[in-house]
């Protein structure tokens, strides 16, 4: 369900009339995409952060332009980060019939209870997101991967989850998105230390008593 927020129509300005709209508590903004030209406006800080905190990411807005209603995803935005506050942001008018590629976050579960974690395995987790297509309305927040019965050794796959997430996942089947493996011992540790030529000692690495330095003129 998307949610409506005020979007004032602003002119296009320098920038002494952009921080005066921040000081405001406003977040200077362009909105354009589905039968819309590009058009400025002006949106309440309070009212982006809120709803980006309890919807997620991948919201769909329902932005209030001069009594036309537009849904929108954030597209992009700037943020000023030594004082966490948005300083610009692009809203992209959509088609709600229409699916759409996004970003969506993965969300671990079971990790506290999975065998190679109780075993002493290393859990990793190399991509936080993975792409997939959706109609607008549904679009998830996230997707769970449960990994309570995984073991060292194990791996999971965008091909092995995506039957269970039930959505268009855009990426390819081979992408690894979790991985439990063993965990490094201190004989490993020797043996890759032995078969690194640069890992030798620093009396034989330079040159022995017999080789004087060389003097430059």
């Amino acid at each position: 369900m998307a949610t409506t927020i005020k979007a004032e129509r602003r002119e296009k300005s320098g920038r002494s009339k952009l921080t005066e709209l921040r000081n405001g508590g406003y977040v200077p903004a362009v909105v354009y995409g589905y039968e819309l030209d590009s058009v400025p406006v002006a949106v309440r800080e309070n009212d982006l952060f809120m709803t980006l905190r309890d919807e997620g990411r991948n919201a769909v807005f329902q932005l209030e332009v001069e009594g036309k209603k537009v849904n929108a995803v954030l597209h992009d935005y700037q943020m000023d980060v030594m004082k966490g506050e948005f300083k610009h942001a692009d809203f992209l008018a959509i088609d709600m019939n229409i699916e759409m590629e996004a970003e969506v976050n993965i969300a671990l579960t079971g990790d506290d209870v999975a065998p190679g974690v109780k075993e002493g395995g290393v859990l990793s987790q190399p991509f936080w997101t993975v792409n997939i297509s959706a109609k607008p309305s549904d679009m998830p927040e996230s997707l769970e991967v449960d990994v309570s019965e995984m073991t060292v050794g194990d791996s999971l796959t965008v091909g092995d989850l995506k039957s269970k997430w039930g959505v268009n996942v855009v990426d390819e089947d081979d992408k690894v998105l979790v991985t439990i493996t063993a965990p490094r011992t201190e004989q490993a540790d020797a043996d890759a230390e032995a078969a690194d030529p640069e890992a030798a000692p620093d009396a034989e690495a330079g040159g022995g008593p017999d080789e004087a330095p060389q003097e430059t003129e």
